[in-house]
């Protein structure tokens, strides 16, 4: 007779998955989530890496942004290949998040719908990048993808031409600088461990994979709250060219007094955020498969608890 497989519940009492649960913990999403995660990785160290350039006076001719990392990738030997294995990465990524909005994250409070919202966010987010990369490749591999200033600014004219545009383009741009703020707090206070199996590391993996966390963190969220305080001032301005895209953003940090130091400073962060993505990749908590989860045994000797699945 086949055990069913249960899932823990806060009176510690265990009670059937549903099929939807099991779903979500299946294997096939553990391994798309790893595979999303590569991807992303990837993704952010050629951004970085591209305004590192731009910061030291070159890579004049790339867009610092996604659209310059997929037209790098591109250009390299076996590059429409490169591409094809990053579309995979983009829309395994998709995949894993569409099944944490429908049926919650493998983690405590993972069913808050707050939670799922954001993974909803972040599917609809990577499939847009899924579909841009397809089209490149379709296009001819590091042809045919457009830089995402451009884009920034036209689906900001776009939707500031609708009835109530104004305020969706604020809303959006505050809800984007906040998330950014979010980001930047939680990787201070080092909240990503909760998500990494710590007590399979080293202590000096460890204390390695929580600096590259933190760093790139703080660099994503200074970079996404800049993002959104770019749109919300286009609203207020009702004028779309105040929007801007990653490139335009990381450029701008050139201009202030700090000057190139700035920008190098927030580039090699995003690099570093991409190594981090590697990390998580590697050592991601996953859910038991058939059983209730447990926490691994943290740092210092501390005892495992129970996880919610």
């Amino acid at each position: 007779m086949e055990v069913p497989d249960m899932a823990a519940r806060k009176d510690g009492a265990a009670q059937p998955k549903s099929q939807g649960r099991r779903l979500a913990d299946s294997r096939a999403v553990e391994v798309a989530s790893r595979a999303g995660l590569c991807a992303r990785g990837v993704i952010y160290v050629l951004v970085g890496l591209l305004a590192v350039r731009i910061g030291f006076g070159g890579g004049s001719g790339k867009e610092a942004d996604r659209s310059g990392a997929v037209g790098t990738i591109g250009e390299q030997p076996f590059g429409r290949v490169l591409l094809w294995a990053l579309v995979v990465g983009l829309a395994a990524m998709a995949l894993w998040r569409l099944a944490e909005a429908a049926f919650g994250q493998t983690v405590t409070d993972g069913d808050k719908w707050t939670r799922r919202l954001g993974s909803l966010g972040l599917a609809v987010f990577y499939a847009v990048i899924c579909v841009g990369v397809v089209q490149t490749v379709l296009a001819g591999g590091s042809s045919g993808s457009r830089p995402g200033d451009e884009t920034s600014k036209e689906y900001t004219a776009r939707v500031l031409e609708w009835p109530g545009g104004r305020v969706l383009v604020g809303t959006f741009g505050a809800v984007l600088a906040i998330v950014g703020v979010v980001i930047l707090v939680r990787s201070l206070m080092r909240k990503f461990e909760k998500n990494l199996r710590t007590g399979e590391m080293s202590p000096a993996t460890r204390r390695v994979v929580a600096g590259l966390g933190i760093v790139g963190g703080v660099a994503c969220g200074v970079v996404a709250a800049s993002s959104g305080l770019f749109v919300l001032l286009a609203a207020v301005r009702f004028d779309p060219s105040e929007a801007k895209g990653l490139d335009e953003i990381l450029r701008s940090f050139a201009a202030t007094p700090a000057g190139p130091v700035l920008l190098i400073a927030a580039a090699v962060g995003l690099v570093v955020f991409g190594v981090y993505s590697l990390c998580e990749a590697r050592w991601r908590e996953a859910a038991e498969h058939g059983t209730p989860a447990e926490e691994p045994t943290g740092a210092q000797g501390s005892e495992p608890r129970p996880r919610a699945s």
